[in-house]
């Protein structure tokens, strides 16, 4: 069923351990590896369940927006994260992946639309820390990122769902980057790694990215959730986007934003364009193999 696109920010402070608000808006699945500290250091880290448990209670019960969701509309996503090492007790660098799904109307498919790597997921977490998230103000590191986190995920999704959708969740996740600059955290500097949090949100909001974000709901909208009714446009409406893409790329020679889409898509992009003509898959190949040079092994499938 089609979300109502009129969705405005509702996040309320408060301590996680407290909270109550049934907002639900996603479902997220939260998996913490630290196995790697345990060959480093022999620290009792037996408290990592209760830290997995506050991950997921934030991005789970929390009320990140005023829309009603029903059960089976809460948005499928999954954060991986992985703590590498440990500086100091109770301080963590690691990395993180957000990997965003939603259905496919008229079927009973899941379609990842979404796959990003943050390398700087750099936490301060002790069970007597309390643990707080604020819209306004700076709190730590770990309630900032997983509030970066939750707004993405919105943003993304509601981009496929309706043109622009996403725009009220990429200023609030704009507001939080900038909060958690001026307090100087990891992974929101200017001129930093390419990956990193910075960089996804200037993309989102980039004037020169709103015709990629027009893309991203036009193959979920007209496309995919078409395809079984008329498999033809909707292998020309993707072709449509990669060119959009690739004219992007001639402009801007990297993209978080567009990288973090083709690792989502790219098997999805060979399955939707294999039965398509050889004209077609011939030119869907030199476009991914352009944008996606380092899965092109993957592309050549298209040609046989």
């Amino acid at each position: 069923m089609e979300k109502i696109m009129t969705r405005i920010i509702g996040i309320v402070c408060g301590c996680l351990l407290a909270m109550s608000v049934q907002g639900q808006e996603l479902n997220c699945q939260v998996n913490l590896n630290y196995d790697q500290l345990f060959s480093q250091q022999k620290t009792d880290f037996s408290y990592f369940n209760q830290l997995k448990g506050i991950i997921t209670e934030l991005m789970n019960t929390r009320r990140w927006t005023n829309d009603q969701f029903q059960p089976s509309e809460r948005i499928n996503c999954t954060l991986n994260i992985n703590l590498l090492k440990s500086t100091q007790q109770g301080v963590f660098e690691g990395t993180a992946q957000i990997i965003i799904t939603r259905p496919v109307y008229g079927t009973n498919l899941q379609t990842t639309i979404f796959s990003y790597v943050d390398r700087q997921f750099n936490i301060a977490y002790l069970p007597t820390t309390p643990v707080f998230f604020s819209d306004n103000a700076y709190s730590d590191e770990l309630t900032a990122i997983l509030g970066f986190y939750a707004n993405i995920i919105l943003a993304v999704d509601y981009d496929t769902f309706s043109r622009q959708g996403g725009d009220p969740y990429i200023q609030r996740a704009f507001t939080i980057m900038n909060l958690a600059q001026a307090a100087a955290g990891a992974g929101w500097a200017v001129g930093g790694n390419k990956l990193n949090r910075y960089y996804l949100i200037e993309n989102l909001q980039g004037q020169q990215f709103q015709v990629f974000r027009e893309g991203i709901y036009t193959y979920h909208r007209v496309a995919l959730d078409n395809f079984t009714a008329n498999p033809i446009q909707s292998r020309k409406t993707l072709l449509d986007l990669l060119i959009t893409m690739r004219k992007i790329q001639t402009q801007i020679s990297f993209s978080v934003l567009m990288n973090s889409f083709l690792d989502a898509k790219s098997e999805e992009f060979i399955n939707v364009l294999y039965e398509g003509t050889l004209a077609d898959r011939k030119r869907a190949f030199d476009l991914l193999a352009q944008l996606d040079p380092g899965k092109t092994e993957a592309y050549r499938k298209l040609l046989y």
